[in-house]
């Protein structure tokens, strides 16, 4: 006969610690929540409801709120129902909160009433991460990545799928006209239920397609032509899988290349990362107080614009330039086999003559010369491979030279894409597994961006768990 572990009798008395502290010991990271939250000035840091009202019901404290989200996003636990019952049950948040049981709406409305001072905490940790030294290596990673929002699919339109529906509609009333006049031509009781119940669809898709004019509208009158009905800040953006889109927001994250921690964030509704680098590098500049950093990206940042604005400011960008030319595939040379001397200002080709600068310069922005030579590509041998016009023409953008300078720094950092893609796609993993379905509860832009917050609140809190122990954080935390 097997023998197996048993449990006791329900009806059993047990003899439990007589104290809540007795459950939570000295490395639990719940400690380093309290220890944490209970340094903070909230009220500088402009928290509501830090001034107890004379008269009424006493409220809670903000700290005790924040305890409760700091430590439900710490725990995979977002939603403000389940943190009603967790508060309820869960011998750790117990401990925490003092056996206080908010209900869900005070919880709920904690995090819509302090949006700000929730975003100035999160910062706040970042700012006890660089008091404690963590920034000296002074490289980051950027990247961003589309986070879904509560707003479906089917409740964004933008021109193309007004369009889309509007068509497949047509095309289901014709469908049923067809039917329809099929159903007349029959006798009996089936062939007259038939024509009443198609009579019905086409009068409800007409209706659809009424409100479809409507929405279209709409769509057109918005200034990117976009619009969400469940959440309006939420926008359709393409992802990685080939013609997939996800209604959502791009959050971008400034990570730090050493310890991993998340020195900057912002959450934002456009689907493209090419606007961002400049934005992301100051804002890790200022996180990190490092005069000079590097700041590591992907192609999706490579904008000239954007590099020439991170120019004189002590961000130095590393970022592989996009190659959009299609010559390789034709067969023919690229712009890298063009050879520039900055001193003599020209550009030598591959059959070794020299382009030199044209007097008027070109583009709509007027900040583009063209380098050409006009005699040598008559007669040279190489142009079959060089060009298919009658001379060939080099463009060169008026900053030009800061553009040269990154590739040359990535020259000299040849794992610079390597450390990149190491260095942020893990927080972005976390995140997303802490998130379980991977999108946000709340709506609006303003509210995403608090929600994102706690997120990274929780997960620099992790982070520094594991660089220092629970013991020696709370330990730095107090000095």
């Amino acid at each position: 006969m097997h023998r197996f572990i048993e449990g006791e009798d329900r009806m059993q008395p047990a003899l439990l610690p007589h104290s809540l502290e007795d459950y939570v010991d000295e490395e639990n990271p719940v400690r380093v929540i309290e220890v944490f939250i209970d340094e903070l000035d909230l009220a500088a840091l402009g928290f509501s409801g830090m001034t107890p009202a004379a008269t009424g019901r006493p409220a809670y404290h903000p700290s005790t709120l924040l305890k409760i989200y700091l430590y439900g996003y710490l725990n995979r636990l977002q939603s403000s129902r389940r943190l009603e019952r967790e508060a309820q049950r869960n011998i750790e948040l117990m401990w925490l909160t003092g056996r206080l049981a908010p209900d869900f709406k005070t919880i709920a409305d904690f995090r819509k009433d302090n949006g700000v001072a929730i975003r100035a905490v999160c910062a706040q940790f970042v700012g006890l991460c660089r008091r404690l030294k963590l920034f000296t290596h002074a490289v980051v990673a950027i990247d961003g990545s589309k986070f879904k929002a509560v707003n479906n699919r089917d409740r964004n339109y933008t021109v193309a799928k007004v369009t889309g529906r509007m068509e497949q509609i047509d095309a289901s009333i014709a469908r049923y006209l067809r039917a329809l006049d099929r159903a007349d031509r029959e006798e009996g009781e089936v062939a007259k239920a038939k024509s009443v119940r198609l009579k019905e669809k086409i009068a409800g898709l007409r209706r659809q397609m009424q409100a479809l004019k409507v929405m279209e509208q709409a769509v057109q009158n918005a200034p990117d032509q976009q619009v969400s009905l469940t959440d309006p800040d939420a926008r359709s953006m393409a992802t990685s899988g080939k013609g997939t889109a996800t209604v959502g927001y791009n959050v971008q994250i400034a990570v730090d290349a050493e310890h991993h921690l998340i020195v900057a964030h912002e959450v934002i509704n456009q689907g493209y990362d090419r606007h961002q680098l400049a934005p992301m590098g100051l804002k890790a500049q200022q996180a990190t107080g490092c005069e000079q950093i590097t700041a590591l990206a992907d192609r999706g940042y490579f904008n000239g614009d954007q590099v020439l604005s991170c120019e004189g400011t002590g961000v130095a960008p590393i970022v592989p330039k996009t190659l959009t030319s299609g010559n390789t595939k034709r067969g023919l040379f690229t712009g890298q086999d063009f050879i520039y001397d900055a001193k003599k200002d020209h550009y030598t080709c591959p059959a070794g003559q020299h382009l030199t600068r044209g007097q008027a310069r070109s583009d709509r922005s007027g900040d583009i010369d063209h380098y050409r030579h006009l005699t040598a590509c008559f007669t040279c041998p190489l142009k079959p491979r060089c060009t298919a016009e009658k001379v060939k023409r080099v463009k060169r953008w008026e900053h030009e030279g800061v553009l040269e300078a990154m590739q040359d720094r990535l020259d000299r950092m040849p794992e610079a894409m390597g450390v990149r893609r190491q260095t942020v796609e893990h927080p972005f993993g976390s995140l997303k597994a802490w998130m379980g379905a991977t999108h946000f509860l709340t709506r609006t832009l303003d509210k995403v961006r608090t929600e994102m917050s706690l997120l990274v609140l929780a997960y620099n809190i992790k982070r520094m768990i594991k660089i220092f122990g629970a013991g020696p954080l709370m330990a730095a935390v107090r000095s």
